[in-house]
Order: C-alpha cells, then structure tokens, then sequence
C-alpha cells in the first residue's frame, strides 16, 4: 500500500514538473498564455541577436508556452500579374523575409505562417502593382531594381503597421520577371525583328564608312603618284638636260670624236643582224667603215 502511495506520489511530481518546465532555443521566443490570454513573452526580439533570456524555463502547470521563431523568416508567392506603365503585362515571382517583432499581435492576428500568407498576399501584391506600375520593363529588369524593392519594401511595413501585424518586412526581392505565355513569343519576335533592323543598319553604317576609307585611300594614292610621276619628270628633264649639256661640251672639246660616237651608236643600234639596207653610194652613214677618219664622199 505504502509503495502504491510513493509511485502516485511520485508520478504526479514527474507529471507537475513536465506540465511546469520548458526549454527556449537562442532562436526561439516564447509566448506564454494562460486560458488564452497573454501573460508574457520570454527571449523576445528586442534588436538583438543573440538570446540572452533562452535556456530552461519554469511555468504555472497552467500555462502554455507557444514557441515563435526570432530569426528571418520568408514568405513566397505566387507569380503576380502586372503592367508596366506602358501596359505591358508583365508576371512577377516575388518573396518576402520578415521577422516577428511583436508576438502577442502576430499571435491574435494570425497564429499560423499560412494564415500570414493568406493575409499578407493582397498587400504584397498591390505594393508590387503600385510600385512597378509606375516603371518600364527594361526599369524593372535591370534598371532601378533595388530602389523599387525598396519601395514596396516601405510600403509593405506602412500596411503591416497599421494593420497591427506584428512583423517587420526586411527585404523583398524579385526571383523572376517574365512575359506571360501568350504574349512572350509575339514580344520576343518583335524584339529579334528590332535587333535584325538595327544590325542591319549598323551593317550599313559600316559599308559607308568602309567605302569612305577606300574613296580617301585611293584619292591619296592618285595624289601620291601623281606627285611621284611629277618628281620623276622632273629628275629626267633635269638628267637630259645635264646629258645634252655633257654631250654639247663634249662635242665642243672634240667634234670629230663627237661625230665618230654618234656614228658608233648609230651603227650599233641599226647594223643589227639579219638587217638590209639599201643606201645610195654617196651615202655618209657607212663612211666610217670605208675611211677611219670619216668624212662626206
């Protein structure tokens, strides 16, 4: 009997201590209601981020512990239809990371991750419409991207204040930005036809100003034989001139040697072989021939 009282006695301690003991991780932070209503919270987000309050833990075997996460959590969408401001349909995949800054208002408003989604979704989305609306595709793919974030990142917190959500939205960022089925094959078509216009300008451009080089090379090549045959005239008129001058003083030093020259290039140049003449005989190209000394006959 006695040994029936000490195991009931015992058991009810083992089961008050369970009921009465919790354990808080440095990335937890715990909420402690009692009959549903809040009583406090233990290791909560203050700013910092390590858990200075977690560890093991003592409770009224009446209360209930509701354990929260005091890291970056992320939401993630589906992918959003939107226009640009050139009413473009454009579809956006987004998420968002947030943290629980407030647990007793994040509790009494959603309890669960997915109720949070459900409820933040709309405001996700008409930041998103908002702010992108107001910008080009090319803006949104890689033009202004992190500002934009940065502005429904602003926007979304306005909204989860006021509406008391009791997170802080951190970062917002885009996965992917794409044309919607039915219309990227007609966008990607236009845009190939607007390259294939603009190479071929460019292909254009190129032959003009390849033709304009040659133009210029050949126009500088004429100038530069022109000049190169003008030089060269004028070095041949220059040796003829000092050749006849030559010539003119030779023949003033010794005119019979002059004669004699001339006849010897003369006989040179038409005594060739297989040639026939028929001169008269008072002739004086064959003079030399008949009389060293030359001389008319």
């Amino acid at each position: 009997m006695k040994k029936g009282i000490i195991l009931i006695v015992s058991a009810a301690a083992a089961i008050l201590t369970y009921l009465s003991v919790y354990t808080v991780k440095e990335w937890e932070q715990a909420l402690i209601l009692q009959f549903g209503g809040y009583k406090r919270v233990v290791n909560p987000w203050d700013g910092e981020a390590k858990g200075a309050d977690a560890g093991l833990k003592l409770k009224s075997p009446l209360e209930t512990v509701v354990l929260l996460d005091r890291r970056n959590l992320d939401l993630d969408f589906d992918p959003v239809r939107i226009r640009d401001i050139n009413s473009n349909p454009l579809l956006v995949d987004a998420f968002v990371r947030y943290r629980i800054t407030d647990p007793v208002q994040y509790y009494r408003r959603f309890k669960t991750k997915d109720r949070l989604r459900i409820s933040f979704k709309p405001i996700v989305e008409s930041s998103l419409r908002d702010s992108l609306g107001k910008v080009d595709t090319k803006t949104i793919i890689a033009g202004r991207r992190a500002e934009l974030m940065q502005e429904i990142q602003d926007a979304a917190n306005r909204k989860a204040e006021v509406e008391n959500y009791g997170i802080k939205v951190i970062d917002v960022r885009i996965k992917r930005a794409d044309y919607p089925t039915e219309v990227a094959q007609s966008v990607f078509g236009r845009m190939e036809a607007d390259r294939k216009k603009e190479a071929a300008l460019i292909r254009e451009q190129g032959k003009e100003a390849a033709q304009r080089i040659v133009n210029d090379a050949q126009r500088r090549a004429r100038i530069i034989r022109a000049k190169a045959r003008e030089e060269a005239e004028r070095t041949k008129g220059e040796g003829d001139a000092v050749r006849t001058k030559t010539y003119a003083d030779a023949h003033g030093l010794d005119p019979e040697f002059y004669a004699f020259y001339r006849s010897m290039e003369a006989y040179k140049k038409g005594l060739t072989t297989g040639t026939s003449y028929v001169l008269s005989p008072n002739s004086d190209f064959l003079s030399y021939l008949d009389n060293q000394k030359g001389g008319g006959r």
